[in-house]
Formats: structure tokens, sequence, C-alpha cells
């Protein structure tokens, strides 16, 4: 990757980080008949929601969304205010400054329950019995749409 489109890819992550919106470029691949060249189309990408949310089910800060529901070991429900349809389900686990010293590794899992709910799974895949499969953990989603 070259140091113009690592540059670009930067500043895209960082607004979307920061709950701005990035216009996001897609090639067709479908040739024009006299030219042979490809043609560009163009959308916006905007974070919808996001949420900080501790090992809890606790919401420690986000927008869009509406509720949360812990209902098991690292199983969290959570509801947003719009669609999730055409969107990317970003997750990530984080220490809450700190106060997470949890073993060396961890994972989460973001999946779509419904139109507007999302599952998310945290574990510690380096602890060792029932911890490496489910394990309450702190973690951030950002939910970015087209």
């Amino acid at each position: 990757m070259n140091g113009t489109k690592k540059l670009a890819l930067g500043a895209a992550v960082l607004a979307l980080a920061i709950g701005g919106s990035v216009a996001a470029s897609t090639v067709s691949t479908a040739s024009t008949a006299s030219a042979g060249t490809r043609e560009a189309s163009h959308a916006a990408v905007t974070t919808t929601a996001w949420a900080k949310v501790s090992a809890n089910g606790q919401i420690l800060g986000g927008q869009g969304i509406t509720g949360i529901n812990k209902f098991g070991i690292g199983r969290y429900n959570i509801s947003t205010s719009a669609g999730l349809d055409r969107c990317a389900l970003l997750g990530t686990i984080n220490t809450n400054g700190g106060s997470d010293p949890g073993p060396g590794s961890s994972s989460i899992l973001v999946g779509q329950v419904n139109g507007n709910t999302l599952f998310i799974r945290t574990a510690t895949p380096s602890a060792g019995g029932s911890a490496a499969v489910d394990s309450d953990r702190p973690f951030s989603i950002t939910i970015v749409c087209a």
C-alpha cells in the first residue's frame, strides 16, 4: 500500500472513530461500451451508533443505543435506535481505564439478531476452564452504515 493510500485510510479510520462521516468509493467492474473504463460510484458512510460497555453490562457512553440486556456470562444484546441493515458491526475488547486486567488474550463476536438488535459475546481464549468460552469483558462497539 503506498503512502497516499495509507494516509487516506488513516484519515477515514480517525473520522469514524470520532463519530464523523467519510465518503467511501466503490468501483464497478462493468465496462462502458465505447471507452472500456470503470465507473465509480460514491456513497456516504456514517457512524450511526456506538457504545462503550462495562463487563457487567453498564453503558459507559454512547450514541444511538436504546438499551442493553446482559443475559449470561459474556453475553449481551444491545438495542439501537436505527436499523442495522447495510451496516458494518465492529467490536473490540477494552480496559475501561485499566479496570480489566484480564489474561493475555480476549475475543469478541458481534452479530445482528434482528432489525435493530446486536448480539455481543466476549471470551478470554487464553484463560483456562469455562472462561475460555465465555467471560465478562468490557467492550466497545461501533455501527457504521451506508
